[in-house]
């Protein structure tokens, strides 16, 4: 028991890491077009996430290493029954890694503005299609003992396109708020301002996603059950609402702070609400796919344990190194 909630608790830290993470960098290709209005400007952008985007991608990788290895049933079912809609997450991050390689091979116009546009559709779908994937997660999937009962259109269900939204505003905010703290002028300026307006908007999806959780969802009853739990979903606004605050201050780097805090919990309610289902079903709780029924065997999860804990904190200080290296203000050119 204690290994299989140890990775339980790990695979959501990771997921909630990447999201912190990669987020303001998916968040900062979403508001590209509309504060990339000439040369300097998209200059600036890309250089603000140059030096940490392809090493934030690291969470991910670790997060789907994780899945695999603890709940390879679990990892299974996610990537046989929803291989379309895993392909398309993928490709988005190719396209837009691709997409900010290829830009400086060429000098033509339309070259540039070709893989800006990849740029864009290359941080908007996954962002919102992680959320979808989480919050049909957090719904529950049409499974039973026979198998995937949906195509693909049932994931686009309302709950699932509302968490898409909330992950496409939070992703936004976060990323205004990361390339404030990294440029100045009117750039820096800029940013700030979005981010009030964003900052709006992220709070309106946020009141409605959780008040669907509890009223649409079976996630409630995890903090019915225990409701010391029910301080995570208050933490979460109590960051949502400092955020603001320090966007007002013009105080970036505490916003940014608040920004990944309220990301973090926000994440944790729906994964307290799930524990302890990996894939729960709603035609069939019986086919739900649990920590319990999903796990690896008690000897793999013994060793993984052992190595997580020595080869999570060297790349956690690796990362904390690189940050540290690349802090302050960003070079006006990548």
């Amino acid at each position: 028991m204690f290994y299989l909630t140890t990775w339980f608790i790990l695979w959501a830290v990771l997921w909630a890491v990447y999201f912190m993470l990669d987020g303001f960098d998916l968040g900062l290709g979403i508001m590209y077009p509309f504060l990339g209005k000439d040369e300097a400007k998209r200059s600036a952008i890309r250089a603000a996430i140059g030096p940490v985007w392809d090493g934030n991608e690291v969470w991910l990788i670790t997060a789907g290493g994780a899945a695999f290895a603890a709940f390879p049933a679990a990892y299974a079912t996610l990537f046989s029954e929803l291989y379309l809609a895993t392909l398309f997450i993928l490709f988005g991050l190719i396209l837009r890694g691709v997409s900010l390689e290829f830009r400086s091979k060429g000098e033509a116009p339309g070259w540039k503005r070709l893989w800006d546009a990849g740029f864009f559709a290359g941080s908007l779908v996954p962002s919102f299609l992680f959320g979808v994937a989480f919050g049909n997660l957090f719904r529950g999937l049409p499974i039973d003992a026979q198998g995937w009962r949906g195509g693909l259109f049932a994931l686009l269900n309302p709950y699932a396109l509302l968490t898409g939204l909330l992950f496409v505003a939070l992703f936004v905010t976060h990323g205004l708020i990361w390339l404030a703290m990294k440029s100045g002028g009117e750039l820096g300026e800029t940013a700030l301002r979005r981010a009030r307006a964003a900052w709006l908007d992220t709070a309106v999806a946020a009141a409605v996603f959780l008040s669907c959780s509890a009223l649409r969802t079976k996630l409630a009853e995890n903090f019915l059950d225990r409701p010391v739990w029910l301080a995570v979903p208050l933490l979460a606004v109590v960051s949502l609402i400092l955020a603001r605050v320090w966007i007002s201050k013009s105080r970036p780097f505490p916003a940014f702070a608040s920004s990944c805090a309220t990301i973090g919990f926000m994440f944790f309610t729906g994964v307290i609400g799930l524990y302890p289902n990996l894939i729960p079903s709603r035609l069939d709780p019986e086919s739900s796919l649990t920590i319990f029924n999903a796990a690896s065997s008690p000897y793999t999860l013994k060793v993984m344990t052992i190595a997580a804990f020595v080869l999570v904190p060297v790349v956690i200080a690796y990362q904390a190194w690189v940050y540290r290296v690349f802090r302050g203000k960003s070079p006006a050119d990548y």
